[in-house]
C-alpha cells in the first residue's frame, strides 16, 4: 500500500512538472498565434480575393492572383534584384568580416579605437545612411564622389541612375554598413578559441595560414550560421536601404520585393495581389532559409 501511494505521488509529481513546463511555453504561444499563424492565415484568404484594403466587399477569384505575381514584369524584377541583393551581400560580407576579425584581434597600438570605428556604420539607423550615401553618389556633378571625378576630369557618373550601377551602389553600401558589425561577431567568437591549440600548432610548425585554415576557419563555423543567416533574412526582408538610396529605381532595377508588396497593398490598393505575393514570397524565404541552416548544421557536425 505505501509503495502504490509512492508511486502515485512520483507520477503525480511528474505530470506537475511536465505541466508546469508546458504552462510556460503559453505566453510563446499566444505571441506566436496572434503575431505570425493569424496574419498569415489573413494574408492566405485575402490572396484568394480581390480585397483593396478599403471596402468589406470582396470576390473571390482563386489563384488568379498568383498566376499575376509570376507574370508581372514588376514583380519578377523586384524578386530578381531582392535575390541578387541578399546572395551577394551574404557573400562579400563574409568573405570580409572573417578577414577583418582576424586583424582586428592582433595586438597593436589604437586597437580599440579602429574596432569602433568599424562598428559605428551600424549605429546609425540605415535608412539615414541610404539618405547620406544618396548625396554622395547622386549621379549629378553635386555629388560627393563626382564632383571629386571632375577634378581629373573622369565624371560625373551616374552612379543611381543607371540600373547596373545603382544596383552594384545599392549592394556595396549595404556591405560597407554590415561588414564592420560582422566582423566584432566573428571576433568575439575568435577571442573564445583556446590559446593552446594556436600554441600546440606553432611548435608544431604550422604557419600562420596553416592555423588559420586548420583551427580558426573550422571553429568559426557555428559563428558563420549566425552570421549567414542573420545576412540572408535582413537582405530577403530589406526595404530601408534601397528606398532610401535610389527609391527602388532607375525603373525597377532596385525595387525589393517588400517594397513591391507595400507599394501594390497600400499604394495601388490591391491588398490581394500584395497578399499573394507576400505568400509567396515567404515560401521562398522559408525554403531558402531552411536549406541554408541544414547545410550550416552539416558543416558544424563534420567539423566537431
Amino acid at each position: 500500500m505505501a509503495e502504490t501511494i509512492r508511486t502515485i505521488r512520483a507520477r503525480y509529481e511528474q505530470w506537475s512538472g511536465i505541466v508546469a513546463n508546458q504552462l510556460f511555453l503559453l505566453p510563446i504561444a499566444a505571441v506566436f498565434l496572434l503575431l505570425f499563424v493569424i496574419p498569415l492565415g489573413q494574408s492566405f484568404f485575402y490572396s484568394l480575393t480581390d480585397f483593396n484594403g478599403y471596402s468589406r466587399k470582396m470576390n473571390f477569384v482563386g489563384a488568379k492572383n498568383y498566376f499575376r505575381a509570376f507574370t508581372d514584369s514588376a514583380m519578377t524584377a523586384s524578386l530578381g534584384f531582392t535575390f541578387l541583393y541578399a546572395i551577394a551581400t551574404t557573400l562579400i560580407v563574409t568573405m570580409l568580416a572573417i578577414p577583418l576579425a582576424v586583424m582586428l584581434d592582433r595586438k597593436f597600438f589604437g586597437r580599440d579605437f579602429v574596432r569602433a570605428v568599424f562598428f559605428f556604420p551600424a549605429i546609425p539607423s540605415i535608412a539615414v545612411l541610404g539618405l547620406v550615401w544618396s548625396f554622395i553618389l547622386s549621379p549629378l556633378g553635386s555629388g560627393a564622389i563626382n564632383t571629386v571625378l571632375q577634378l581629373v576630369n573622369l565624371g560625373p557618373v551616374p552612379w543611381l541612375a543607371d540600373s547596373a550601377l545603382a544596383q552594384l551602389s545599392t549592394i556595396l553600401v549595404s556591405v560597407w554598413a554590415q561588414t564592420g558589425w560582422h566582423a566584432i561577431l566573428y571576433l568575439a567568437y575568435i577571442q573564445s578559441i583556446p590559446a593552446d591549440l594556436y600554441e600546440a600548432a606553432t611548435i608544431d610548425g604550422a604557419s600562420p595560414r596553416q592555423q588559420f585554415f586548420r583551427i580558426t576557419l573550422p571553429l568559426l563555423v557555428p559563428a558563420m550560421t549566425v552570421s549567414q543567416v542573420l545576412l540572408l533574412t535582413g537582405g530577403l526582408k530589406v526595404f530601408d536601404l534601397p528606398f532610401t538610396l535610389t527609391k527602388g529605381g532607375p525603373g525597377y532595377a532596385t525595387t525589393t520585393m517588400t517594397q513591391a508588396i507595400i507599394q501594390r497593398g497600400l499604394g495601388q490598393a490591391k491588398f490581394g495581389e500584395a497578399s499573394a505575393l507576400a505568400v509567396v514570397f515567404m515560401l521562398f524565404v522559408l525554403v531558402i532559409v531552411v536549406f541554408q541552416i541544414v547545410v550550416a548544421r552539416r558543416l558544424e557536425r563534420q567539423f566537431q
